[in-house]
């Protein structure tokens, strides 16, 4: 257990390290409140190691207990966003606490995960065993479903097209994982794309441009795909070895936008290059390994499916955000975890990282 903490401690600071690094160099120049964002980022870092090694030292199974009540927090505080919700960017997704901005969405990634792993779980005597091979339809797709769908929608409605797809995605994953008869996945994935050519008359105008200038970021330069654009521009001009930290023409002359959240890795990619960018990955490679190799080690069904689902969560990020800042994926607004400025996403992140922890230490102690 005391490797594992290691391991993932240092993994996971060295990249916070480098996410405060590309913070700080996209905005020192810059006047205002974004002078305050490396601080701001440096306070949540602190509290997410807090949390961090606080829920190392939590046993991970008083989350079966808890398991009702964090979904029912998740529901309600995706619930109050569209009453006391704070709106920029014309989104509504946060909800100010204590001075800061707490953003319900990151919540209900892990909460969905929590619920998802105890639903396909049962607890006996002495551990927990897999449920799901004597679900039918109803209990094994339709009704898990249902739970997913329902935060889901209210993520999709604030708008947050990026968190509602990745909720979705980690739920079909764990489908797999669990066992649930494959007839059933096939049968959901035929239920969700046949209607995809629908759902483009609900998309909001801002997300069907999106879409488009994926297809095509030429067809409006200097508007939907002129993001897009400047972030390739980013990453290939950093090179191989990269133009240094503080220095870049795309990130220190303010040519691209959002260059501190979630097209942070194209900032990182134009001071550090090709092999800094490759170190990232590898890095990222490692602390979702952690959470595989945990998994593989965990014979309790239920921390087993919990590590499973928050490594999935960690790795399906990383790939759309980097895909994303590279053109190969729509852009959707997700962060790149523990790079991205968002306290938020921070604090989650090292919760679910002190919960893979929490699950090696306690994986033969009932």
């Amino acid at each position: 257990m005391r490797s594992t903490f290691f391991r993932i401690l240092i993994i996971a600071v060295f990249i916070a390290a480098l996410g405060l690094a590309s913070i700080y160099s996209s905005t020192y120049q810059k006047e205002g409140p974004w002078q305050d964002l490396f601080g701001r980022q440096l306070i949540w870092l602190v509290i997410g190691l807090i949390c961090f090694i606080f829920f190392c030292g939590f046993n991970y199974r008083r989350l079966w207990d808890f398991n009702y009540l964090i979904y029912g927090a998740a529901l309600l505080t995706l619930f109050l966003v569209f009453i006391l919700g704070i709106t920029r960017l014309g989104a509504q997704r946060w909800l100010k606490f204590a001075g800061f901005n707490f953003q319900p969405s990151e919540f209900a990634k892990l909460a969905i995960i929590i619920f998802l792993a105890r639903y396909f779980s049962r607890k006996s005597v002495n551990d927990t065993s897999l449920l799901s091979r004597k679900f039918g339809i109803f209990q094994g797709l339709i009704l898990p479903f249902i739970c997913v769908a329902v935060p889901m929608f209210l993520i999709i409605e604030q708008p947050d097209l990026g968190s509602g797809i990745m909720l979705l995605l980690v739920f079909i994953f764990l489908l797999y994982l669990t066992d649930v008869r494959l007839k059933y996945i096939w049968m959901l994935l035929g239920l969700l794309i046949l209607p995809v050519p629908f759902f483009w008359h609900f998309l909001r105008d801002y997300q069907q441009q999106r879409l488009l200038v994926f297809l095509n970021p030429n067809i409006d330069p200097l508007g939907a795909g002129y993001t897009i654009i400047q972030s390739r521009i980013a990453i290939g001009s950093g090179g191989f070895w990269g133009r240094g930290w503080l220095s870049g023409s795309q990130s220190q002359l303010y040519f691209l936008p959002e260059s501190h959240t979630d097209f942070i890795f194209a900032t990182y990619s134009e001071q550090w290059g090709f092999f800094g960018s490759c170190l990232l990955i590898l890095l990222y490679f490692f602390i979702v390994r952690q959470g595989y190799l945990i998994a593989q080690r965990t014979q309790d069904t239920f921390g087993r499916l919990l590590a499973l689902g928050i490594s999935l969560l960690l790795a399906l990020q990383v790939f759309i955000n980097i895909a994303m800042n590279m053109g190969l994926a729509p852009v959707v607004g997700l962060p790149l975890p523990l790079m991205s400025y968002g306290g938020s996403s921070v604090i989650v992140t090292f919760i679910a990282l002190g919960i893979l922890v929490s699950i090696d230490r306690n994986r033969n102690v009932f």
